[in-house]
């Protein structure tokens, strides 16, 4: 082939010098069998599918372990559910919300007594104006003449003379207050004068006073045993066991409950379930008595036996007073509870005996 441009021929030999060694074939190392070709990496590849089949074998028990508990759990929660709606027809009481509102009322109760006893008083004095203003609303529904705002005012002296620790002065302004609602009641009458009869007044005058004796004035009381010597274990214990009474009593009501204790007072209440709380009652009076008040144990049976007494009488005194209104709960605050007053109905009326016993078994302390 001639030249062209001056180029020089293609022949098709390989360049073969110093600089560029010949390539030689045989140092070029085989490839790589892939996988099905034969060889290791063709068994290798064989396993691929075995290890593939037990993972998804172990992924299916999986699966089928998660629906099995899912199954379970969401069986569970519709036994719960039937077992509550059950429990609250019966009742009246939505059961989680309660024993969720219980809990959390009781621990801050129990950790104001236990760590330091003096953030008692906040809570007892928030406790006691609400369950007045509670009260006196409850009242004026049902007709009463009952003056809410001089009601609170009267109540707050009430309280903090309750927290001054003097049982006297207590006392003094317990008088102070009811004259004070009673002026209140009579001139805010006449400037009114919407025909009301004297007996009218008279009657609200005297339900305007039995709110402060009940709610500030025994709330007050509780302050002032708290602050004797060991006065906050003598709180928690008789709220304790006031708390254990009602608790006993629901329970012995609600699995064994037949027979009516006063059908017309409250229908739901029990004589097994007044047995449940005498039960529980004296067991928790027995055990506070021994290992928090330092008391012989038939102390506790005492102390059992007179706040069973006590907070037995309160609730029926409060389920009369709601019967008498025409009302189920005295308001709608605490969820499962019904208001505040509905679960102080039997710890209010306990603060007196308990104030007493603390002077009574106080000289039978083990020392």
């Amino acid at each position: 082939m001639p030249r062209v441009g001056g180029s020089t021929p293609r022949t098709g030999i390989p360049l073969n010098d110093s600089a560029f060694p010949a390539f030689d074939a045989a140092t070029v190392p085989p490839r790589p069998p892939l996988p099905g070709e034969g060889g290791p990496a063709s068994t290798a590849g064989a396993d691929v599918p075995a290890v593939t089949g037990e993972h998804n074998a172990i992924r299916e028990q999986w699966r089928a372990k998660r629906d099995e508990i899912e199954s379970h759990v969401s069986q569970a929660r519709d036994h719960f559910d039937q077992a509550n709606e059950r429990i609250k027809q019966r009742t009246g009481r939505n059961l989680i919300l309660a024993i969720v509102i219980g809990v959390a009322f009781g621990a801050a109760l129990v950790a104001s007594l236990l760590f330091v006893k003096w953030l008692f008083i906040p809570i007892a004095l928030a406790a006691g104006l609400l369950a007045t203003y509670e009260l006196s609303r409850a009242l004026r529904a049902g007709g009463r003449r009952v003056d809410v705002v001089p009601q609170l005012i009267a109540g707050a002296g009430v309280l903090l003379a309750g927290a001054s620790r003097e049982l006297w002065l207590s006392w003094v302004v317990l008088i102070v207050a009811v004259a004070f609602i009673a002026v209140w009641r009579m001139v805010a009458q006449m400037v009114v004068k919407d025909g009301r009869t004297y007996g009218d007044v008279l009657a609200d005058i005297i339900v305007g006073a039995f709110v402060q004796i009940y709610v500030p004035f025994l709330t007050s009381v509780a302050l002032i045993l708290l602050g004797r010597e060991h006065g906050e274990w003598w709180v928690l214990s008789f709220v304790a066991i006031a708390v254990a009474a009602d608790t006993f009593a629901y329970a012995a009501g609600l699995a064994f409950g037949r027979h009516p204790m006063a059908p017309r007072i409250s229908p739901k209440k029990t004589w097994e379930g007044f047995a449940g709380a005498v039960l529980g009652s004296l067991l928790v009076g027995v055990l506070l008595a021994m290992f928090l008040l330092e008391l012989e144990w038939w102390c506790g049976l005492i102390l059992g036996a007179v706040i069973l007494i006590s907070a037995t009488l309160g609730d029926l005194g409060e389920s009369m007073l709601k019967r008498d209104l025409g009302i189920k709960d005295m308001s709608s605050w605490l969820p499962g509870h019904g208001g505040l007053l509905d679960r102080l109905d039997s710890i209010l009326p306990s603060t007196v005996p308990a104030l007493a016993l603390s002077f009574l078994l106080s000289p039978w302390m083990v020392s």
